[in-house]
């Protein structure tokens, strides 16, 4: 998919972790950003990575690193700004360093359904009813939307779903809800090595 590029999200300040840099984090014998490459850049024609920190080390993976337009880790919608600002093709799709097991069809599936659809962006969703569980730092967006995300954030706004709901959205709905998951603390990771 040579139209989408692929922004990882790596610019978090990694508390749950005790303030270590989650995706720098060995999941096995690889570190969990390398996992989330590889899984990814199949899928893409160009890959970034947004980091705040340690940003020699997330360069050394062959990727443009970019880092926060706005200050202060102001969150994953800060992220997807700043990829929208650095994406040269049509599409930005995004995930984030610290959820390695994402299917392997996630932005043919995204992509699929925003065509048909005719949506601004494409966000995966797992679970039915009350179980139903948006996974918006898997999306897939147009470029077209970057002003209205800038003016959301320059109000004020951070929610990632209250963004999206103002925008013509499809969900996508993928079945194996572990593929979503993320690794947030050291004993989280610990329990998936």
């Amino acid at each position: 998919m040579q139209s989408i590029t692929a922004l990882i999200l790596a610019g978090g300040r990694g508390m749950r972790m005790g303030g270590v840099d989650k995706g720098l984090m060995p999941l096995g014998a690889r570190t969990m950003v390398e996992q989330v490459i590889e899984r990814l850049q199949p899928q893409v024609g160009r890959v970034l990575i947004n980091a705040n920190q340690n940003t020699a080390h997330y360069a050394a993976f062959g990727h443009p690193v970019i880092t926060d337009a706005m200050p202060d880790f102001a969150g994953p919608l800060a992220g997807l700004q700043t990829g929208l600002l650095h994406c040269t093709t049509p599409y930005l799709v995004t995930a984030p360093c610290d959820s390695p097991f994402f299917p392997l069809d996630l932005v043919a599936r995204l992509a699929q359904a925003l065509h048909a659809n005719k949506s601004d962006i494409a966000v995966a969703v797992t679970g039915e009813g009350a179980t139903r569980q948006p996974h918006p730092v898997f999306c897939l967006v147009s470029i077209t939307v970057l002003p209205h995300l800038t003016n959301y954030l320059q109000n004020g706004g951070r929610k990632f779903e209250r963004w999206y709901s103002t925008l013509k959205t499809t969900e996508v709905y993928f079945a194996d809800e572990k593929a979503f998951r993320n690794i947030n603390t050291l004993e989280e990771l610990k329990m998936t090595v």
